[in-house]
């Protein structure tokens, strides 16, 4: 496919995920399917093209003045990727397969656009609904912080350290020019092609062999931080697809009783054959019968040393890499997010013994899901629960870059340069 052809099959897509408010990776896939004569390399590069439209999707508006799929396009190959007005006109070119060719306002607003009188809604490309809550975090950091979630996200990966080193992976890829993260010592981070592509990671010998895994550097210095200890009792509350939990396995070298669990069993399904690939010794345990599940874990109410809740949220913190999700993100959704992280925190509680540390963690950047959070716990514990500082000491150079809160510490792209996790640490008060 041509590069325009690319930039028409991208305003088609755009326009049928605003049409039918569908994340944009079935969007994606649906086109793929009813157009296979394009390549994986073509698929790639609209889904760049995509993807990059939905991140700068209210500011390319903005300097367009429509929001329409074609608007975005346009609007993003400005903001995003830099392109002057004569690169951009070289693409609507009007040819077969290729948009038609700019208006004369199009090409006007390609030269007068501009977002200098831009609400910070449009400006930092985000929904109005949440920015309250994000300058509370953020204060007169917000539009730096928005933009850097506008950024593309790096491609992190983790050495599996119960089979190699992080310098032996580096040395297996050196062929990808590998360089270490910069704070966590676990972690190596790839570089992107211009479309945004990175290797075809999932293939690699060394990935099939368990050598390492694929996490951002955040969820790595969260994994470090849950502080976990051979000859400990770890529960991964919320456990997902497991890869807090195989971290935890290889910190402590396969010599502490890690269990994870998830109240959605589907969400448990890929961490069987991460667990066979990565030699962790990680105890699964899937709830079973519908609505009315047994509660797995009762027979350890009371005794677990360390809980490890990274809590369902909305993701606020992981809009690089999910850029469609935050304009389907509604106040409603808040609402049933919050419900479940009270839910799920007094649960990890019940499980701990006395003197027992909990470990809150998410992927979110906005308060209600943070430290109000932690507080409706030790408000709803009357003192059985206490919040303390997060020892920052195992990720060296953290304490200069992280944002303090309240009740824990909070990442961001523009401060660590990581996904937005939340860390905060708690204690069951010693008997």
């Amino acid at each position: 496919m041509t590069p325009s052809a690319r930039i028409s099959a991208a305003i088609e897509i755009l326009d049928d995920i605003a049409a039918r408010r569908r994340p944009a990776a079935d969007a994606l896939k649906d086109w793929g399917l009813a157009h296979r004569y394009a390549g994986s390399g073509d698929r790639a590069a609209i889904a760049s093209l995509v993807y990059d439209g939905l991140r700068r999707r209210a500011s390319a508006a903005w300097v367009m003045g429509e929001e329409t799929g074609r608007a975005i396009l346009i609007g993003m190959l400005r903001l995003q990727r830099g392109l002057a007005e004569a690169s951009i006109a070289s693409l609507f070119d009007g040819a077969r397969f290729a948009p038609p060719a700019l208006t004369e306002g199009e090409r006007r607003r390609l030269q007068e656009g501009s977002l200098a009188d831009a609400p910070p809604e449009v400006a930092g490309d985000a929904p109005a609904f949440v920015l309250p809550s994000l300058t509370e975090l953020f204060g007169d950091a917000l539009l730096h912080e928005l933009r850097a979630l506008g950024r593309r996200a790096p491609l992190d990966i983790r050495a599996n350290t119960l089979k190699q080193s992080r310098e032996a992976v580096a040395d297996v890829l050196a062929d990808l020019s590998p360089e270490p993260t910069p704070l966590s010592a676990l972690g190596l981070r790839l570089p992107l092609g211009e479309d945004g592509r990175g290797p075809a990671l999932h293939v690699d010998p060394l990935f099939l062999e368990g050598g390492f895994e694929i996490q951002d550097e955040g969820s790595q210095i969260a994994s470090l931080l849950a502080g976990a200890k051979a000859g400990e009792t770890i529960v991964d509350l919320c456990a997902g697809g497991g890869g807090k939990s195989l971290a935890l396995a290889a910190l402590t070298g396969n010599e502490a009783r890690i269990v994870a669990t998830d109240a959605d069993p589907r969400r448990l399904a890929p961490i069987h054959e991460r667990l066979r690939r990565s030699g962790a010794t990680v105890e699964v345990r899937t709830p079973r019968g519908g609505k009315a599940r047994t509660d797995v874990l009762a027979d350890l109410d009371g005794t677990v040393d360390r809980v490890l809740v990274d809590a369902p949220c909305t993701g606020t913190g992981t809009w690089r890499r999910n850029p469609d999700a935050k304009w389907r993100l509604r106040p409603g959704s808040l609402s049933g997010r919050i419900a479940e992280q009270a839910e799920v925190l007094d649960r990890a509680a019940r499980l701990l013994r006395p003197g027992g540390t909990l470990v809150y963690v998410t992927c979110s950047l906005l308060p209600e899901e943070n430290d109000a959070a932690v507080d409706g716990l030790l408000r709803r514990s009357q003192g059985a629960i206490q919040a303390v500082a997060t020892d920052l000491g195992p990720v060296p150079g953290l304490a200069e870059k992280v944002r303090r809160t309240s009740r824990g510490i909070q990442m961001s792209p523009a401060l660590t340069g990581t996904d937005g996790f939340y860390v905060a640490t708690l204690t069951s008060k010693s008997a």
